[in-house]
């Protein structure tokens, strides 16, 4: 039996998998959760079957009341995410031999480049996942609000405070993580509202001052704050980049179940279904590289983004100017 042409190699794949760039904030906004094949069903009920009160009393020999649930199976699938790179020959003898030379331990080509197709992967799922959150079609009428003028929290006369708690106290699930872009965070954490409420009475940080991630998760009543701050270059290939922050202005506040072990583990805003893991290896000798010929390193992984509960999310768009 002939071998594969590409081969997985645990050094690579080790690097693959643990390789991260801190402020990617994807697999904490939309968690991993294992799937057995790259299509896959999960089940949505409705809010009627699971907020309405059924008759549950019982005569001596009447039959007990029996639920009809309502259920509807939808279908996913996993899409495959994957970049590689032509290694020369060239430059991995050069590695080896400034190793051999010098007697120290240079750059390896095929780490190097799977850490640069990692990173690149990593951020292309972190815009798939800030282009979901931040998305007012995936809201309900009821829990989206667009912000403007004065009532943007970047205007020091509003009160986001109010704001955010009111719009909370109307969810079905309190959510229990914030999702901020960088943008909205800064401006929050300064707003005189924001420090007044969590820096002790007779301090002067109404006028000044910025609170912690933990002090807004703790006026909020929340478990955790996110903030995105990863950048993208929007222009074309051969322009001179122009850089914008993945996540914008926007704000969303969102229940995430920690007990969600796949697409089917109760209510949760949203996950994502991974299908096996992230790899990483070498395509073997590949003679169009160059004069030498090369190696190609590829990393790739299988992942599919899902808003499983919409009411499980408030979003507000625009929410600093």
């Amino acid at each position: 039996m002939s071998q594969a042409p590409f081969v997985v190699q645990p050094r690579l794949t080790a690097l693959a998998l643990a390789y991260r760039n801190l402020r990617l904030i994807a697999d904490f906004v939309l968690p991993r959760v294992p799937v057995d094949s790259q299509t896959f069903k999960y089940t949505t009920f409705t809010k009627e079957d699971a907020f309405t009160i059924p008759d549950t009393k019982v005569g001596p020999k009447s039959r007990v009341n029996e639920i009809d649930w309502t259920a509807s199976e939808a279908s996913a699938q996993t899409q495959d995410y994957a970049l590689e790179d032509a290694i020369p020959y060239f430059d991995v003898q050069a590695a080896q031999a400034a190793q051999a030379a010098q007697r120290v331990t240079p750059i390896d080509p095929e780490q190097r480049s799977t850490e640069l197709l990692t990173d690149l992967i990593a951020l292309e799922r972190e815009t798939r996942v800030a282009n979901l959150v931040f998305n007012l079609a995936a809201y309900p009428a009821a829990n989206k609000a667009t912000l403007t003028g004065t009532g943007q929290w970047s205007d020091v006369t509003s009160d986001p405070v109010t704001s955010i708690l009111t719009a909370l106290d109307t969810m079905i699930a309190r959510p229990n993580i914030a999702v901020f872009g960088r943008a909205v965070y800064t401006k929050l954490r300064m707003h005189p509202k924001v420090t007044a409420a969590v820096f002790p009475q007779g301090g002067n940080a109404s006028v000044g001052g910025a609170a912690s991630r933990q002090a807004i998760a703790d006026l909020l009543d929340l478990d955790a704050v996110y903030v995105g701050e990863s950048f993208i270059n929007t222009a074309k290939k051969g322009q001179t980049a122009t850089l914008a922050q993945v996540w914008g202005k926007h704000a969303a506040f969102l229940y995430l179940n920690p007990q969600a072990q796949g697409p089917q583990g109760g209510l949760t805003f949203g996950v994502t279904a991974q299908y096996g893991q992230r790899i990483a290896g070498t395509i073997g000798s590949d003679p169009t590289i160059g004069m030498r010929g090369g190696t190609r390193v590829r990393v790739g992984e299988s992942l599919k983004e899902l808003a499983l509960a919409s009411d499980a999310g408030y979003f507000f768009q625009n929410a600093v100017a």
